[in-house]
């Protein structure tokens, strides 16, 4: 296969003409999927849609067909959205190995996932149905696991583990969907489902999306976030697995995704038109509360003030008029959307814009990024991190939690810590996580002492058995929430603008650290 491509040449040499509806078919042979279902109902649809994504196809493609679900059983639909790359051939030399691969060739570019994929359900021929982009991949028994739930439980929609990897570093996202196994729930059980809408990692009903006529909105961005607000929203009940499914591509030299492409006001429109198009639906209070705390808090707040873009902007005027047509949004809601906030910081920002001292919000909003280890004080048993600002010299935090002591004896080790905030009855457990592998975690149960303190016990016998790596410690609340131990370090103290630090040296002896 040539490493250049040429629309027109490669066309006429594969016989590529386009339908009326302006898309060719590679591979669509229906009875080939009605002797499947005949014979197995355990069928599956992959849809990838796939723009200029020559570097990671292969591997994408290849963990489709390298399933422990047995390839037979999958059809898989490409579609490609006019790429000018090697997509398409690579696509076609995939397409004339395996049947059950169906390709689809977009005449002329749409701009967005949304058409591949929405052709892609349309295509659809199998019970059930997932999404995978182009440039991810999934975990070699991610396809058997969801759907060995789905029929198992007969719910309309599972979610499981999503890995982002980065160059550096791997983390778990949207940790609410995969920190238990959950069956036949309704998706509202959990406060944060509609925080991570993106397309990974999930499984549904064909028909869930058939019968509601649930579709991709036609945007450059949010669109997934629509569609599945529509999924989750017609869902009766669902199901959750802590089992790792997919692998969310965030290597540094991955950047041509439509995100990364589209302006930050462009973002903002499609987030207001999604607001607006939550509101027409007349949901339940409860839910339409879960849906725009997301898109407000989240999406109009963090992402678009508590970013670099927006400190680096020389034109902060034109976020300010953007965030007022958020604002006019919220005015026949008949309730507060700062109410519905999970970060105080997003309160108090959202309060600032409503006095009009707007120029303050970048200055806190950079030392909250900047400040890596702030300062704790606990008034009246919460906790507030101490500001440098007179106006908004406290700031609550939700919980915290402070390093007591911790033993070593013969046989275990013993760690007190003390607890603050608004679910000290709601703790879980802590968690020791491989800082560079998020798949190899160790969970303890932690027994409460008195109000605030609480108590750790590990054998030296477990202790042994974990894997050499650094772990990082998080106490875990509310089943997924979590927050670190702040350990403060009685040799350091910070004496006008100066830090002093008394440590100990790698050959055990005593230092002086001054900056």
């Amino acid at each position: 296969m040539s490493n250049t491509y040429n629309k027109s040449d490669f066309e006429k040499q594969n016989n590529i003409n386009y339908n009326s509806s302006g898309y060719f078919i590679f591979n669509k042979r229906p009875s080939i999927f009605n002797v499947l279902k005949k014979k197995k109902d355990k069928v599956v649809t992959v849809v990838t849609p796939v723009y200029n994504a020559e570097k990671y196809l292969a591997k994408t493609i290849d963990s489709v067909i390298n399933q422990t679900m047995n390839f037979s059983e999958i059809e898989y639909i490409l579609v490609d959205d006019g790429s000018t790359d090697m997509s398409r051939p690579i696509l076609l030399e995939y397409a004339k190995k395996y049947p059950n691969m169906v390709v689809v060739f977009l005449e002329k570019n749409t701009g967005t996932p949304a058409q591949p994929r929405n052709l892609g359900i349309e295509l659809a021929a199998s019970p059930y149905i997932t999404f995978l982009d182009a440039d991810d991949w999934l975990e070699e028994d991610g396809l058997e696991t969801l759907y060995q739930i789905l029929v198992e439980s007969n719910d309309d929609y599972v979610v499981g583990k999503t890995i982002q990897v980065e160059s550096k570093s791997t983390k778990i996202v949207g940790e609410h969907e995969s920190c238990m196994e959950r069956r036949n729930i309704l998706p509202t059980s959990i406060p944060h489902i509609f925080q991570h809408l993106g397309p990974r990692s999930r499984m549904m009903k064909t028909s869930l999306l058939k019968e509601n006529n649930i579709r991709y909105p036609e945007m450059k961005y949010a669109e997934d976030k629509q569609f599945f607000i529509d999924v989750l929203t017609n869902a009766k009940t669902i199901s959750t697995t802590t089992k790792p499914i997919y692998y969310l591509n965030r290597l540094d030299e991955n950047d041509a995704s439509l995100t990364k492409q589209t302006s930050i006001m462009q973002k903002m429109d499609t987030n207001i038109t999604v607001i607006n198009y939550v509101k027409s639906k007349n949901l339940d209070v409860k839910t339409e509360k879960m849906i725009l705390n997301r898109l407000y808090e989240f999406d109009c707040i963090t992402r678009f003030f508590n970013r670099q873009h927006f400190f680096k902007s020389k034109n902060k005027k034109a976020y300010y008029d953007k965030f007022n047509e958020v604002i006019e949004t919220t005015k026949d809601l008949k309730y507060s959307i700062e109410d519905q906030f999970f970060h105080p910081i997003n309160k108090v920002v959202y309060n600032i814009f409503l006095t009009g001292e707007k120029e303050k919000i970048a200055p806190l909003y950079m030392w909250d990024k900047k400040e890596k280890v702030k300062q704790i004080e606990i008034i009246d048993d919460l906790p507030y991190m101490v500001t440098p600002f007179e106006d908004n010299k406290y700031i609550r935090v939700s919980m915290a939690g402070f390093f007591n002591e911790g033993l070593f004896e013969e046989d275990k080790y013993t760690l007190h810590f003390s607890v603050y905030g608004d679910f000290i009855y709601e703790v879980n457990d802590l968690i020791l996580r491989d800082r560079n592998n998020p798949e190899n975690q160790y969970s303890f149960e932690v027994t409460k002492k008195d109000d605030h303190l609480f108590e750790l016990v590990i054998p030296m016998s477990l202790l042994k058995e974990f894997k050499k790596a650094g772990y990082a410690i998080f106490l875990r609340y509310n089943d997924y929430q979590k927050i670190s131990l702040i350990r403060q370090d009685p040799n350091q103290r910070i004496y006008e603008k100066r830090m002093y630090q008394f440590y100990t040296t790698i050959n055990s002896n005593v230092g002086l650290n001054i900056k």
